[in-house]
């Protein structure tokens, strides 16, 4: 890949700016650079400004321009940002005294007239240059946006981004920003009169390093690592009744759909949030009249071209919850021997084995309130919206009603946890006689601790690997819902090492 790269955009008007700098924003994250050139006049507030207003999700923020105050910082929703506007620099020990060098670590640095100070500028940055364009109308403009360094590779996706949504016949369409989630994946919600869909920008990335048996950790526990098995699941599930999104607009290759739009009504309501009942009950009844089904592991993808739905092995489940002594424990300052570490990796392996008679199913694997969207004019099990679903797996019913009732990010009382399980047994036990309730207990029991273990370890990742302290506060529920798996007969021996050397979360 070279260390440059150019496109040119035309821009009708301002409108049409501020969707630029919003598809520029679905890919940028902290640290990045971007700098905004041009004449008097050309445009380069009015894109800071737009891009600053759809970070902020606020059309009517106040965005003035940072002239005489030269830098102004915005704390934004995805990361702070940083607006400079150096006309007015003319000493370079100016840019140290107001915090430009160096730019601060962490925060997305937006920077007008940058020829000002060559010097400050990092190898690895964006820029973007405007001229006027009067041949195209009186506040047409042309935009020539250059990648250097590591950010040229951000540069082309934008690039294919303009493409994709020209094919589609949306690149006018209003964009709203969506909140992502803990992937690399973003979303952005296009308007266009009074319909609207979602953008869904998923760029093929492994997570992680090859580190287990020369693999990267989303390969040893099949995450999805491109937007190929969300469209095959979505289309399974739609074929069969359930409400995933349709896919209006697809490129495989580069990772960009444009899907139907549920709209964001929530399984969950009040401050803290809490479960709507009914709508929970629709979840599980959902559950159970899914998991009657016998599910193919191979689904037709496009013309000639299957996908097949991974399992979720030992090997992967033993990768997920070894995320525990990885991650989580070092931060509690445990080092475990090698014997205690075996003794780990053996309870385990037994509590695996008695699992290797149950049944298999499509495991969506993020079933809770925010991959769940109510839709009140669909009917029965239909009104439960479906997203977020990529990483389905072959695996034990069970796991999907413990993402539901164990929800990492809402606190779900064990009263209405035992009233749910108890519904969906009903359920089963209704459509088949031979459905064993105190077997699928057991089953619930080990999937609780396998995907608590897990979560366990997984925040404390996305704090140390990623920055992202936010999920810590999750941590003390989890801890929680793994102790009331730990409770079961089945799990005494795993209760044991871990009141021997897991110490709780911070609260």
């Amino acid at each position: 890949m070279s260390d440059l790269s150019t496109f040119h955009a035309a821009l009708a008007n301002e409108t049409a700016t501020g969707q630029l700098m919003a598809d520029l924003a679905l890919l940028l994250s902290a640290g990045d650079v971007i700098t905004l050139s041009g004449d008097l006049g050309a445009g380069k507030t009015a894109a800071a400004r737009a891009l600053i207003r759809y970070l902020a999700q606020d059309d009517d923020l106040e965005v003035p321009s940072p002239t005489f105050t030269l830098a102004q910082t915005y704390d934004l929703p995805s990361f702070p940002l940083l607006h400079a506007d150096l006309y007015r620099v003319n000493d370079p020990d100016e840019l140290e005294e107001i915090g430009l060098s160096p730019l601060p670590d962490g925060t997305v640095a937006l920077i007008e007239w940058p020829e000002r100070a060559p010097q400050m500028l990092p190898p690895d940055r964006i820029d973007i240059a405007f001229s006027h364009r009067p041949s195209l109308g009186t506040g047409a403009r042309a935009a020539e946006i250059t990648g250097y360094g590591k950010l040229t590779a951000k540069v082309e996706r934008l690039a294919s981004l303009r493409r994709f949504l020209e094919i589609a016949g949306s690149l006018e369409a209003k964009r709203q920003r969506m909140p992502g989630d803990a992937s690399t994946r973003s979303y952005a919600r296009l308007v266009k009169g009074d319909q609207s869909t979602i953008l869904m920008n998923s760029p093929r990335r492994p997570d992680g390093p090859a580190l287990y048996d020369g693999k990267s950790y989303s390969e040893a526990v099949h995450l999805a690592e491109d937007v190929r098995p969300f469209v095959a699941i979505a289309n399974g599930l739609r074929e069969r009744g359930y409400s995933a999104p349709a896919i209006h607009h697809a490129d495989l290759d580069d990772g960009f759909l444009i899907t139907e739009d549920f709209g964001g009504d929530l399984f969950i309501e009040g401050d803290p949030p809490k479960p709507i009942a009914e709508r929970y009950q629709a979840a599980v009844d959902m559950l159970a009249a899914f998991h009657q089904e016998q599910l193919p592991d191979v689904l037709p993808l496009a013309p000639h071209l299957d996908y097949i739905v991974p399992p979720f092995d030992d090997a992967a489940m033993m990768t997920e919850v070894g995320l525990m002594p990885e991650w989580y424990l070092p931060d509690k300052g445990v080092t475990l021997t090698s014997n205690m570490h075996a003794d780990f990796l053996l309870i385990w392996g037994d509590l695996f084995a008695k699992l290797a008679d149950t049944p298999k199913t499509w495991m969506l694997r993020d079933f809770h309130s925010p991959n769940l969207i109510w839709l009140a004019h669909r009917r029965d099990i239909g009104r439960v919206g479906l997203l977020d679903f990529q990483d389905a797996v072959m695996g034990p019913p069970a796991y999907d009603l413990v993402s539901l009732l164990q929800d990492a990010r809402i606190d779900v009382p064990e009263s209405i946890e035992i009233a749910m399980l108890t519904r969906y047994a009903k359920e089963r036990r209704a459509a088949d006689p031979t459905f064993d309730p105190a077997a699928f207990v057991q089953q619930y029991a080990i999937m609780s601790a396998q995907r608590n273990t897990r979560l366990l370890g997984t925040f404390a990742r996305l704090n140390r690997r990623d920055g992202k302290p936010q999920y810590l506060q999750h941590q003390p529920r989890v801890w929680t819902y793994l102790n009331r798996a730990l409770a079961h007969p089945s799990l005494e021996i795993f209760r044991e090492w871990c009141t021997a050397h897991v110490p709780p979360p911070a609260t």
